[in-house]
């Protein structure tokens, strides 16, 4: 009964229309990643995918147990196993492989990486050891996107038993959706009680705990709107009325994947939570086979991407890393590059499709001891299609090599840049203090110093000012004129990593730097700033290493600092990401508006010299340190 259950629900066409859910969700994810105007909430297709799991599998459980009085719960791990793990063992292994053969700089932690993704629990293992989501310069991983499959993993795992005990309990169906949505509502609401700052989004972004009512959500629906109870034959008024919730929750969503950071206080403080309501009540639109949104999601393009989303979003991470990791002038080709990743990807998850996932979907494992044997028989059915086996089993002790070979530490030589930058970024907050006492002392010798050429005359340098001048290739009236010059830098990382040269050259700086800062975080920065005056008269700033941005992003940071404030906009050398380009045509653009913005071009004087740059090619080393400092305050002091 239950087989055939299973079947006459994949069979209707709700489950297409489910298919085509996933493509929108799987390409929101593959934009935010490739192309370089991506969507902000790109990584929202997360929380879709949720919702309708939550939904498809609970429908099912629901029929089984109407049609046979129980759940068969050992059978639906059967078939749970047999659908996830083939696929998900060969991209891990498969990875790893080639992490131990070719990319050793991401060998740390393999064991761990492996064993956690294995038994489900990676989410974990991400908040205590991993990087950020959003961070695509500190170690960013193949892995880290799998934390999602564990929150699958452990919902296959706990949900059928919690809810034959819920039948058992209740009876009424309203009483389970109300039951549903106050965890959810209760999960989401933990969710903003846990978040603190955007510093660190990895407790409330990869826990359970804090993400569970997107699938929670999904599964109220399955009670409130059962697939076999849902009519095609409806009258005209609710038909219409289906039709426009439908197409306002459709915008609704394409609208939050434009526009929702995953960086924004406003995402944990819900509007994720909202995201994931409206995608629940598209979803409800989809599922009824009356409604027009099951026709549009039901399309052949939709269903053949649909049915191969899984494989789309196990391979991306690893074919986007490795294929980043070889061409470092992907900024060169920012169309181009992005095409080619996407068509691996599709073309490996079609082949895992094909010949991994629906042929293993209905293999019967008892079989498999026989079939080992046969292959190594003389006389053996398989004929040449034994010879898979040998790269297989290579891929398998190559992985299971490296994972006991992994450190659980990377070298000194490889964290050279992490502690360079974690230096940095204490150093930094602590002169910071300092700095805003001497800038209002350097502001009154300004006033005083009438004429600047006669002071410059009269100025002696101490010894410090002495090596400043030799190791920066400064002359003595820029240092002079440095030293009495109050600057407030904005940046990311970038900015971090070259803060203590800054402050070298320009004593009075106060460097308000971030890991993973993007623009859209601007505008709060600078209000911070403004409140405990911190915001100096020349505004130095760094922006656009992590991501696109726009001009009315940038309008919003002009608008802030003010017309009497000089602002010297530093452009992007990141030749690795394809936004690069974008980024700095509209820095250019921005300076043709504001006539007290400036452009530094640290991208022209860099970009033929990577002996100035650690191994990632866009965070300065110490000789591109002193590069960027000298670059900066010429452009300071020359409009000064």
């Amino acid at each position: 009964m239950q087989r055939s259950g299973e079947k006459r629900l994949r069979n209707s066409r709700y489950i297409t229309g489910f298919d085509g859910i996933r493509t929108i969700a799987v390409l929101g994810v593959i934009i935010y990643h490739l192309l370089p105007y991506n969507l902000q909430g790109g990584y929202l297709g997360v929380p879709i995918f949720f919702v309708v799991s939550g939904y498809l599998i609970t429908d099912l459980l629901l029929q089984e147990y109407e049609q046979n009085g129980r759940i068969d719960i050992l059978g639906f791990y059967e078939r749970r196993m047999k659908r996830l793990y083939p696929a998900l063992v060969t991209m891990v292994l498969a990875t790893a492989a080639y992490i131990t053969l070719f990319e050793r700089s991401l060998f740390v932690n393999l064991k761990s990486i492996i064993w956690t993704n294995m038994l489900y629990v990676y989410n974990w293992w991400e908040i205590g050891h991993g990087s950020s989501y959003f961070d695509r310069f500190n170690g960013e991983s193949p892995f880290t996107h799998l934390w999602s499959l564990s929150i699958e993993g452990q919902y296959y795992a706990f949900w059928p038993v919690i809810l034959v005990l819920l039948l058992m309990i209740f009876k009424q169906r309203k009483t389970f959706f109300y039951l549903l949505f106050g965890l959810a509502a209760a999960s989401a609401a933990w969710m903003a009680f846990l978040f603190k700052s955007v510093d660190d989004t990895n407790r409330v972004y990869y826990g359970t705990d804090t993400r569970m009512f997107a699938i929670l959500l999904g599964v109220g629906l399955a009670f409130a709107w059962p697939a076999t109870k849902l009519r095609s034959d409806i009258e005209d008024g609710p038909r219409r009325m289906l039709n426009g919730v439908g197409l306002v929750s459709l915008l609704a969503v394409v609208i939050m994947f434009f526009t929702m950071s995953g960086q924004s206080t406003f995402t944990y403080h819900g509007g994720m939570f909202l995201f994931t309501v409206v995608s629940t009540v598209l979803v409800a639109t989809v599922a009824h086979p009356a409604g027009i949104m099951n026709k549009i999601f039901s399309n052949p393009v939709f269903d053949w991407v649909g049915k191969r989303s899984y494989g789309i979003y196990l391979y991306q991470f690893p074919v986007m890393i490795f294929f980043e990791a070889k061409v470092t002038n992907a900024a060169d080709h920012p169309v181009l590059y992005p095409l080619i990743e996407a068509a691996i990807i599709l073309l490996i998850s079609d082949l895992s499709y094909r010949y991994l996932e629906r042929p293993l979907r209905r293999y019967h494992y008892s079989e498999l001891p026989g079939a080992i044997r046969d292959a190594f028989s003389r006389n053996s059915r398989f004929g040449w299609k034994r010879l898979v086996a040998i790269p297989a089993v290579l891929v398998i002790v190559i992985a299971l090599y490296g994972a006991a070979t992994a450190p659980n530490k990377l070298p000194a030589q490889a964290t050279a840049l992490q502690n360079h930058i974690e230096k940095n970024q204490k150093q930094a907050d602590k002169q910071n203090a300092q700095a805003l006492k001497k800038q209002k002392a350097a502001e009154k010798r300004l006033k005083q110093e009438k004429d600047q050429k006669d002071a410059v005359k009269k100025a002696k340098l101490t010894r410090r000012e002495r090596f400043v001048m030799r190791s920066y290739g400064l002359t003595k009236a820029q240092v002079v004129l440095a030293r009495d010059t109050p600057v407030t830098a904005i940046g990311d990382s970038v900015m971090v990593d070259v803060s203590t040269d800054l402050q070298q050259v320009f004593p009075n700086a106060y460097v308000s730097a971030q890991v993973g800062r993007q623009i859209w975080q601007a505008p709060d920065v600078i209000k911070q700033l403004i409140a405990k005056g911190a915001l100096a008269n020349t505004v130095l700033i760094n922006l656009g290493t992590n991501s696109p941005m726009t001009n009315q992003q940038i309008n919003d940071v002009m608008k802030l600092i003010g017309k009497k404030r000089q602002v010297f906009w530093i452009n992007t050398h990141v030749p690795t990401r394809n936004w690069e380009s974008q980024v700095n045509a509209t820095i250019n653009r921005a300076a043709k508006r504001y006539k007290n913005l400036t452009v530094v071009d640290w991208h022209g004087l860099s970009q033929n010299s990577p002996s100035w740059f650690y191994g990632d090619h866009v965070h300065p080393n110490p000789t591109g340190n002193k590069q960027f400092a000298k670059l900066v305050a010429q452009a300071v002091l020359k409009a000064d």
